[in-house]
């Protein structure tokens, strides 16, 4: 018995019922799985090659691991203050990475802003408005910046989110400039960078970035305060290093400082280009092994090395295996701090020895001996700014009650973005008086000219004195070496872009 028709009519007809029911399977299979599995979760987006999480949130969601701790304290806090009218800082920095030596400083750094979310809340005798972090995740290398602006720009809009300002920013390249631009000028938004140093990414008479605030020592203050360290320095004795990459302002304003600083130098700077993704190695361990013998060839035993990291890292492990009995200085940025927690440096301290050795030292951001028990400086920083921020992580660490993680002190990560917060929070609660109990936008971004002298920001790194600009000023900076035998960064003496440090009442002349 024949059940079904036959024919060329009939298979077509089959044909395109399947069809229609495999497009809408399709369908089906991209909306309600493919789609779907772009959220990691509310306000947080899988973007780009590697599916990178990244957006904003208040905590609720991780974006990796080692964040765990500090992201369900920041959640606790958020809660708290929940329906008390609470003022919104975000952190914005990248929270992810391949490399272990990055992901540790970006948990110190949400860390840091945690601990002064806190002060904010519980040690501040009750000052108004209380203080709501998100965590804004712009990608690698701030990839995905726009679409993370973008949210923030909502936020900032919502009366009930009331986003008062960005706080983190902590690498010097394009696209930080690009989001900064986009913040402070197209949008209004209030900023206060953290560790970025870059000249290239500041304010001056032409208010490039109108509400930007600077609270770390840009490149060239930091030259000039390591120029005053070394002032025995030889150019005749200089070799400079660097990475000629180009999109990296923290690079480029490097290259410039140290080039000012070996000006009469008798060898050319020996050049080598880092790959776009700076923290990748690629086969530049080459590069600096043919580099070796001409710097050993060289009058050189002070070298100014203008790059990244990782390849900090990789040069000072061909130069350490170099065949000359010299003793060399190499003198680098602030990122030099990197290599105390970078695991790939562990077995290599031994080239950082006295006698025919290495000396690595650098301008640091901030160092907790800056203003220990030991300080003798008189002005220009304070103890018990840092003494609180102590003893706010002695409280938040393991065995002490609901922990943040692990984290210290030494290498200024806790304590610079600890200070970026807590400048942006003494800038909305500046406004907060009387019948206003939430500032706008333009009230916050008009008190960072407020914020010096006697209205200045005790900060935990030094005082932080704002210019008419935003820029600090005559900061303080700390010059420490990296020492093998504690692996970690040894304070040597504060130094001053000034080149003395700030009077009593952190006065700016009316040159600057």
């Amino acid at each position: 018995m024949k059940l079904l028709p036959d024919g060329p009519l009939y298979r077509a007809l089959v044909i395109s019922v399947l069809a229609v029911a495999l497009v809408a399977g399709g369908y089906y299979l991209y909306t309600g799985v493919i789609r779907e599995d772009l959220s990691c979760a509310t306000g947080v987006e899988r973007r780009g090659p590697r599916h990178e999480c990244t957006g904003v949130t208040d905590g609720r969601y991780s974006y990796a691991k080692p964040l765990d701790q500090v992201f369900a304290r920041i959640k606790a806090e958020n809660d708290s203050v929940e329906g008390k009218n609470p003022a919104t800082i975000a952190l914005m920095i990248p929270m992810t990475s391949d490399n272990d030596a990055e992901q540790r400083e970006f948990v110190e750094q949400v860390q840091g802003a945690y601990l002064a979310q806190y002060r904010a809340n519980h040690r501040a005798n009750g000052k108004q408005p209380p203080i709501r972090l998100l965590l804004a995740n712009p990608g690698r290398n701030y990839a995905y910046w726009r679409p993370v602006a973008d949210a923030l720009v909502k936020a900032a809009a919502s009366e009930k989110e009331n986003l008062r300002a960005v706080a983190g920013i902590n690498i010097s390249l394009r696209e930080t400039a690009e989001t900064v631009r986009y913040l402070t000028h197209d949008k209004g938004i209030p900023v206060v960078a953290g560790p970025m140093t870059a000249d290239d990414i500041k304010n001056g008479a032409d208010n490039t970035y109108p509400g930007l605030a600077r609270i770390a020592p840009s490149n060239t203050d930091q030259a000039k305060a390591l120029g005053s360290y070394g002032a025995d320095i030889k150019p005749a004795e200089t070799m400079v290093v660097e990475d000629i990459r180009e999109g990296d302002n923290y690079l480029s304003t490097l290259r410039e400082t140290f080039r000012k600083l070996a000006a009469g130098a008798p060898n050319a700077p020996e050049t080598f280009r880092s790959p776009p993704d700076f923290t990748q190695e690629a086969n530049l361990a080459n590069d600096f092994h043919q580099m070796v013998p001409d710097i050993c060839s060289s009058n050189a035993t002070t070298i100014y090395f203008a790059g990244r990291p990782v390849q900090l890292r990789q040069f000072l492990i061909e130069l350490g295996g170099r065949k000359c009995d010299k003793h060399y200085t190499v003198v680098t940025g602030s990122h030099a701090s990197t290599l105390t927690v970078d695991e790939k440096f562990a077995d290599q301290w031994g080239a950082l020895r006295t006698g025919a050795g290495i000396t690595v030292r650098y301008a640091a951001l901030a160092h907790p001996d800056a203003w220990g028990e030991g300080s003798t400086e008189a002005t220009g920083g304070s103890k018990d700014a840092l003494r609180e921020l102590a003893s706010l992580l002695r409280e938040a660490q393991p065995g002490s009650g609901p922990s943040i993680g692990p984290g210290t002190l030494s290498d200024g990560r806790i304590i610079i973005t600890y200070d970026a917060v807590t400048t942006a929070v003494a800038g909305i609660r500046n406004d907060t008086v009387g019948a206003v109990k939430m500032p706008g936008l333009t009230d916050v971004r008009d008190s960072w000219l407020r914020l010096h002298g006697t209205n200045r920001v005790d900060g935990a790194s030094g005082w932080i004195c704002l210019d008419q600009y935003g820029n600090p000023h005559n900061k303080a900076v700390p010059i420490v070496h990296l020492d093998p035998t504690t692996k970690t960064a040894v304070f040597d003496r504060i130094a001053w872009p000034a080149g003395h440090a700030p009077d009593a009442n952190c006065s700016i002349s009316n040159g600057g």
